[in-house]
Formats: structure tokens, sequence, C-alpha cells
């Protein structure tokens, strides 16, 4: 159970106290914006080889911490693990990102090895131990996966950066295989998760990364529905523990979204005014976000604007302040240092 007692900001935050500074970490603060993480990326080999080496795996972690001293880590991985654990092919390609084997047909649905998922995964979760060993005591650590929409629209359509328009079209016309789909991600995910927070992890955050390309209807049931049966799982198996749902472009869905997924802090994306989430989205959860990723490539006086910003309409509310969406690998190392300076110069 996690209390206001901790010493880690995050989890105090994600308890109920809002703090002035609030406490910060940034989506994928271990990327390649960092010269170190580039020298482990290419001694790894496969991107895939990075996120099941648990010693790499946590030297990527730990870098940002060492670097910056963030309040928390996020576990190294990617969300495409479990369609891998499952038994689907999954590459990444340089320059073309993750390429999978299109699942569309209900017997490959049906084929998928749900028993492997822990055994597959056993890397990730060794991973984790090594990281929550090393992190200092202030530091929480995140576990995270991606939400079963999400991961399914990469595996019914076969890569990323698509129009989703098989994954909308089997949720449309054929929701009862979609939905044999979406059953599989929800239990996988639980297990996944459950297996970080047994090996460390105190906090998950659940990435519905294409949440916004669904309909009203759709968002209801392809995003909220097993998020919900998610965080019950969890909990119900890990009492207290926190989790944060990041529904990206969901907009005023998130009043929904808060209201019935039962999540402990919300991740906003840019588009979302931080007034009118403090306003509309109620004290029971915290709010995260949601600086432009774009801004903190610039920099300069128009970065500090925006951080102040965010500071002051949330001023009084639990924030764990973060980006809208993950660092840009162009991100100049030390604007993400100036961010946090700006941020933790902040009184309430």
């Amino acid at each position: 159970m996690i209390t206001k007692k901790s010493a880690k900001a995050l989890l105090r935050v994600l308890a109920g106290e809002a703090l002035a500074p609030p406490p910060i970490w940034m989506m994928r603060q271990a990327g390649r914006y960092l010269p170190e993480y580039r020298a482990v990326r290419e001694r790894a080999g496969g991107f895939l080889d990075l996120c099941y080496s648990p010693a790499l795996a946590a030297e990527v972690t730990l870098q940002p911490i060492r670097r910056f001293g963030f309040d928390a880590a996020i576990l190294f991985s990617d969300i495409l693990v479990v369609p891998d654990a499952l038994g689907r092919r999954v590459e990444y390609r340089e320059g073309e990102g993750p390429q999978l084997e299109p699942l569309r047909e209900r017997g490959a649905i049906d084929a998928l090895r749900r028993d492997q998922v822990t055994v597959r995964l056993a890397p990730v979760f060794e991973a984790a131990q090594r990281i929550a060993a090393a992190l200092p005591a202030e530091v929480a650590l995140i576990g995270f996966a991606g939400s079963p929409w999400t991961v399914a629209t990469y595996m019914v359509e076969g890569r990323g950066g698509t129009e989703f328009v098989e994954s909308r079209r089997m949720a449309y016309f054929d929701p009862e295989r979609f939905g044999a789909l979406i059953d599989v991600l929800t239990d996988a995910t639980v297990e996944f998760l459950a297996g970080q927070v047994a090996a460390g992890a105190e906090v998950v955050q659940l990435f519905d990364t294409w949440a916004g390309v669904l309909s009203e209807e759709g968002f209801r049931r392809w995003s909220i529905a097993p998020t919900a049966a998610i965080v019950r799982a969890l909990k119900a198996r890990h009492p207290g523990l926190p989790v944060i749902g990041f529904p990206r472009g969901a907009g005023p869905r998130l009043i929904d979204y808060v209201r019935d997924t039962g999540v402990d802090a919300v991740g906003l994306d840019s588009g979302v005014p931080m007034g009118w989430a403090a306003a509309q989205l109620g004290e029971s959860v915290a709010l995260q976000g949601n600086l432009d990723n774009l801004v903190l490539t610039g920099g300069g006086a128009l970065l500090e604007r925006e951080v102040d910003r965010i500071l002051d309409a949330t001023r009084g509310r639990r924030l764990v302040f973060n980006l809208g969406h993950g660092i840009l690998p162009p991100t100049p190392p030390e604007h993400v240092a100036r961010v946090i300076a700006r941020v933790r110069s902040a009184v309430g």
C-alpha cells in the first residue's frame, strides 16, 4: 500500500498529496536523445535484443536518473513485447519502425500463446528487479504496458503509422472477433504488469497511444472497458497499486475515462488545455503532463513560459509534471535539464 508518508514524491502525489514543486519524469526519458543511450543501443544489436537484455535494459533505464535526477524511472521495454510473447513475429527495422505479421483471422487469434507470456517476458521482469535494487531511495520505479486497443492496432495492421483502417473495420463489422483479441490482450497485459510489480515496480502506466482515433462508442468499448478490467485485476492482486492511464487524443472523453476506469492519475497530451483538465477531471485523480515535446526541442524563453503555464494552471492541484508525448530524438539534453530546474524552482 502506498502512503503519503513515502519519501518518493511521485508516490505521495498518487496517494493524494499536492506537492509544490511537483514530481517530474518524462515519457521516453531513456532514448536516442542521450549519447549514452545510443552507445548501449549500438552494442545491443536489435531493439528487441535490448529490451530482452536485463543488464542493458537496466542500464538505459538508469541513465537519465544519473544524468538528471528525475523523480521516477520508467522501465525500459516496449509495448510490442506482449504480441511477441504471444507468439507473433515482431521486427524493428531501422527507419521503418515495428513490423508485425498482420493478425486478421479468428484462427490466428485462437492460436496466440497465452501460456507463454510470463515465460517469454521473464527478462523484462529481471530488468525491473535490477533497476529497483539500483535506484536511489527517493526515486520511484514505473512499469508500463500498451493498452489493448493500441497494441491490437499494431497486431491487426502489421505496422504503425497507418490510418488504422483494418483495425477499425474489424472493430466495427466483426466486433466478436475483435473482442476476442482484446480479451487476450487484456489478460496478457494484466500478467505483464503484475510481473513488473512483483519485480519491484511501484506504479504502472497504460499507454493508449491511439485512443483518439476511436469513435465515441468505440472509445467506451475498446479503451475504457479493457482499461477498467486491467485496473480492477491489478488492484485485486496488488491493493494500493497506483495506475496511470494515458489515453492520447481522448479530449473531452477524458471525463468518462477518469470516471469509469479507476485510474489514479491521467496522462494528458499537449492538445488538452491544462486549465480545463484541472477544472473538469475532479480531485479524485492526479494530472500528468503535458508540455509539448516539440517545444522541448527548441528551448529558450518559450520553453520556460510553457512550463510556467502548466504550473500556474494546476496550482494547488495534484500534478506529475511530464510531456504530452515522448521525448523526441533531436532534443538537446540541456533542455531537459532546464525544464527540471524550472519545475523544481516552483513554489506553491
